[in-house]
């Protein structure tokens, strides 16, 4: 019996994605001895066809926490934002979970490694928004020329999801947790703590981003541990990536240019990327050159 497992979920619109990040793991050996499950928010059966020849099990996405249909207008695929803080739920039977968004893949398994070392001793395996290559991670609004009102997504989130103001400025100022991609062990307290602050946040707020404040207010709120992974490990800088051509490989643009290990289309600026897996990138190499390249995952 495999001990570890990788979960993503998907519905029919990002499948093809979904697809890739499969095929981007089954790529190294290492991932013979982790299992893949997958979360099924809307696929087709042609899709689950598909899908259940390359991963170990597959089964549908619940609302775990009840949540108003206004809120949720059809959009089944917004059971990500909740299903995935209750992956032991699902898939019992492994020591070590490690989630992926969909719209990932894997570069490098030395980052999957971290993950599933990180969150060992029950600890939380996660990386942030804030990197030496991401640049600004807070917005100011200047005003009467020399105040300024920071403008943070931690404090902006928080608030809007019915957290109060000492939590909301507890966590304004802390690296933003990414759960796009983290880990967790079966038995970590996380689970439970996560789960209440995300029933709060789904009550109040929207869907969308609800199980990410959640998080990090159990973090940086409910003091439970974490093991902080660098930013190649979930890697959303899509522009600021640079290619070196020796290694033929995706890679941090400031030296030692470490490997990417998950590459993450999150956020708008990467809607044409998402939407279209011939997208062609301007991408800066190592020695300065700017090539033309496909960033989607290809065998």
């Amino acid at each position: 019996m495999k001990k570890n497992v990788i979960i993503s979920l998907a519905d029919s619109n990002y499948f093809e994605l979904l697809n890739e990040l499969v095929d981007s793991i089954k790529s190294f050996q290492e991932s013979e001895n982790t299992a893949i499950c997958i979360m099924d928010a809307g696929l087709s059966s042609n899709q689950k066809s598909i899908l259940a020849k390359k991963v170990d099990e597959i089964k549908p996405a619940d609302w775990d926490i009840e949540v108003p249909d206004f809120k949720i207008k059809g959009r089944e695929w917004l059971k990500s934002q909740v299903s995935r803080a209750f992956l032991p739920k699902y898939f019992p039977d492994y020591e070590k979970y490690l989630w992926i968004d969909a719209d990932a893949w894997v570069n490098s398994w030395e980052a999957i490694e971290l993950y599933f070392k990180g969150c060992e001793n029950n600890k939380l395996s996660i990386a942030t928004s804030a990197d030496r290559a991401y640049g600004r991670v807070l917005r100011v609004e200047w005003f009467l020329g020399s105040f300024a009102r920071i403008k943070s997504q931690n404090y902006k989130h928080a608030k809007s999801s019915g957290f109060s103001e000492k939590i909301a400025r507890q966590v304004a100022l802390k690296p933003h947790l990414n759960i796009g991609v983290f880990a967790l062990e079966a038995k970590a307290p996380h689970w439970k703590v996560w789960q209440k602050n995300l029933k709060i946040a789904l009550k109040a707020g929207k869907i969308w981003g609800s199980e990410q404040i959640a998080m990090n207010i159990a973090i940086y709120c409910d003091g439970l541990p974490a093991e902080i992974l660098p930013a190649y490990c979930n890697w959303t800088n899509i522009d600021g990536l640079k290619y070196d051509k020796i290694q033929d490989t995706l890679v941090e643009p400031y030296l030692p240019n470490h490997k990417i290990g998950i590459v993450h289309f999150a956020g708008k600026n990467n809607d044409q990327i998402r939407n279209d897996k011939n997208f062609i990138s301007k991408i800066q190499t190592i020695d300065g050159d700017i090539i033309d390249k496909k960033l989607r995952f290809n065998n």
